[in-house]
């Protein structure tokens, strides 16, 4: 799912698409993703289940509030398209603010059934 998914967002950002965080110093705009948890799938029997859903959190960090909504927006449209993730938009785009870096963010949540 992970490799996917960077995929799918691979190019939207100039600092590029980082799993989990984005290494000190990086150059906004860029995103982050990370696995937030999920509804497991659970059998009435003991069959293991071959698929998974996998709740995802995308983050954008931007320069300007703008810019992070618009590329959160473009990650919004290329998550939902990709065949492999059959993808469920969980929740619209938070607005944040890191005081550390004094960078904009958006923050939206996904389901992937992989």
């Amino acid at each position: 799912m992970e490799a996917i998914v960077y995929e799918a967002l691979f190019g939207l950002a100039v600092g590029e698409v980082f799993p989990d965080f984005a290494p000190v110093g990086t150059t906004p705009p860029y995103i982050t993703f990370q696995a937030v948890g999920g509804n497991p799938i659970n059998m009435i029997d003991a069959t293991v289940p071959d698929k998974e859903r996998v709740r995802v959190q995308v983050n954008v960090w931007a320069a300007t509030r703008l810019e992070a909504s618009s590329i959160g927006k473009q990650a919004e449209n290329a998550l939902r398209i990709v065949a492999g993730l059959q993808t469920t938009v969980l929740t619209g785009r938070i607005a944040t603010f890191d005081e550390a870096t004094d960078l904009r963010g958006t923050m939206q949540d996904f389901e992937f059934f992989t």
